[in-house]
């Protein structure tokens, strides 16, 4: 037996519970993975809520570094002891030790530390999807990013100032403020404060961003689609304040704008995709482009209370859970 989050009923941190779980043996094609170090996102807080439907009960998490500690009959290609990560689906890696199919887990070079791993691999991937995918980021382009100093914000803000583009990002404070910049966000907006839509028309002499990166919802959609040039893109890819009210044609019409929602999921379906997602993450992270700050790491029994932190808009950067393996 090993221990595990459990949340039995939908609700909020306190509905995460610290259990002991079977993991059994990986069947064909499976492997079982001990983990060192597991990744916290948004995407588990709306799985916890309800906001995204799993069976009940169920054991959040969708990324975490480990080491192999059995394989599935007749798999090759891994072995006990390897160091692998995953970022997705399945669900459950906040647990000591998990199960999970081979075909998602990625390779970790000796050289690359887990925690570093467990930090960047999922939210890295979400980036290179909404940044290289989704709308492809040129020189020349200006974007406004929400959230530009969370876990995907920072690494969204480096790679696209890498890429050479003009980033405007939007944060809650100061202290956020000078992480965002630190990130190479080059115009901090503290939404609390000023008028997004003005201030983003001063930054650019009246004109629009050609893309905004919405991951809050509900807060910023008016926003966002104030802030863009016409034929500009807005890219939802979460939720944390809530869902939008209902979205009219005729809020897009006036500048011929596009929407989409982006999901990191539906990029990296197929194994090829997700190696070359998690080769574009390793090469920006080696060469320097990217770089991760770990700012919180909780115990991974207390992982209600690093929820509670994240709703909270108490973190910033990227948070950790670690197993007392």
């Amino acid at each position: 037996m090993v221990k595990a989050i459990r949340v039995h009923e939908l609700g909020g941190p306190e509905a995460m519970r610290w259990e002991e779980v079977e993991v059994g043996e990986p069947k064909d094609g499976e492997i079982r993975v001990k983990n060192t170090a597991v990744g916290v996102n948004f995407i588990d807080v709306y799985f916890r809520k309800g906001v995204f439907s799993a069976p009940l009960p169920f054991t959040p998490g969708m990324e975490a570094v480990g080491v192999v500690t059995a394989v599935g009959p007749g798999l090759t290609g891994m072995k006990v002891g390897d160091v692998v990560a995953y970022a997705g689906m399945p669900m459950g890696s906040y647990a000591e030790e998990q199960i999970i199919p081979a075909r998602v887990a990625v390779p970790v070079p000796p050289s690359i530390n887990h925690n570093t791993v467990a930090a960047i691999l999922l939210k890295g991937m979400t980036v290179h999807v909404l940044i290289r995918r989704v709308f492809k980021v040129e020189p020349g382009h200006t974007i406004l990013l929400h959230a530009a100093a969370g876990g995907v914000g920072s690494l969204l803000c480096q790679w696209a100032n890498a890429l050479g583009a003009t980033v405007i990002g939007t944060v809650s404070n100061e202290e956020k403020a000078v992480h965002a910049a630190q990130d190479g966000c080059h115009h901090v907006i503290i939404s609390t404060k000023e008028d997004v839509v003005a201030r983003v028309k001063e930054i650019i002499d009246g004109k629009g961003v050609d893309v905004v990166y919405d991951s809050v919802g509900k807060d910023t959609y008016k926003v966002s689609l104030e802030s863009l040039a016409v034929h500009g893109y807005l890219v939802s890819f979460g939720e944390s304040s809530g869902s939008p009210d209902p979205i009219s044609m005729s809020d897009l019409s006036p500048k011929s704008l596009f929407l989409t929602t982006a999901s990191m999921l539906t990029y990296t379906g197929t194994r090829d995709e997700l190696l070359q997602s998690a080769g574009e993450v390793s090469a920006n992270l080696a060469s320097g482009v990217l770089r991760i700050r770990v700012n919180h790491t909780y115990p991974l029994p207390e992982a209600a209370r690093a929820h509670a932190d994240l709703e909270a808009r108490k973190t910033s950067g990227s948070i950790l859970l670690i197993p007392d393996n």
